[in-house]
């Protein structure tokens, strides 16, 4: 099944974040996945408080006090601009469940990557995007896995974008869902 074959009533949720450590590829994938569905897309990054966004421009990582407001206002947009799909890296499980209470129809896409590749593809993009690469071991720290979760469907960083996008329409699309149990 390929993402041509796929429509947006064949997905089993109204909103879907794309979810994973710094440098993933959590937009790039969200754009793309948006864009196959013709659903909007959010950046989660861009509604970080400023002073989140300063503490990780200086390499201090977010604490859960951080996260609160910003995943507050992350469910709202959720729950107000269905269908959507949003950019989070929703590191923990509270954070994943603190989204789904706002949209219970939430599904999430995991990207799966690599410490060695997240941290090349941070240090690549500095130029362009305020989160440090000495934050990437904090971000490994923190992230619960999702795998196994209800809702979470897994694809590989390492696949090229328009794989990773055939991939997630496929495993979002019931039939096909073997991870979720849906």
């Amino acid at each position: 099944m390929t993402s041509s074959t796929v429509t947006a009533a064949s997905i089993s949720a109204r909103a879907i974040v794309v979810m994973g450590v710094a440098g993933c590829g959590k937009t790039s994938v969200g754009q793309a996945l948006a864009q196959s569905l013709d659903w909007p897309f959010i950046e989660g990054d861009a509604h970080h408080a400023p002073a989140s966004i300063a503490k990780m421009q200086a390499g201090q990582p977010l604490t859960d006090e951080d996260r609160w407001g910003w995943l507050e206002r992350l469910g709202q947009m959720l729950t107000e601009q269905s269908p959507v799909v949003l950019s989070c890296s929703a590191l923990k499980r509270a954070y994943r469940d603190r989204l789904r209470r706002a949209c219970p129809a939430l599904r999430f896409v995991f990207i799966d990557i690599d410490r060695a590749l997240a941290l090349q593809r941070v240090a690549d993009r500095a130029d362009r995007h305020f989160f440090s690469a000495t934050l990437v071991d904090s971000q490994f720290a923190t992230l619960e896995s999702p795998i196994g979760e209800p809702g979470v469907v897994t694809v590989p960083a390492a696949m090229t974008l328009v794989e990773q996008v055939d991939l997630a329409l496929a495993l979002l699309t019931p039939r096909n869902n073997q991870e979720t149990g849906s």
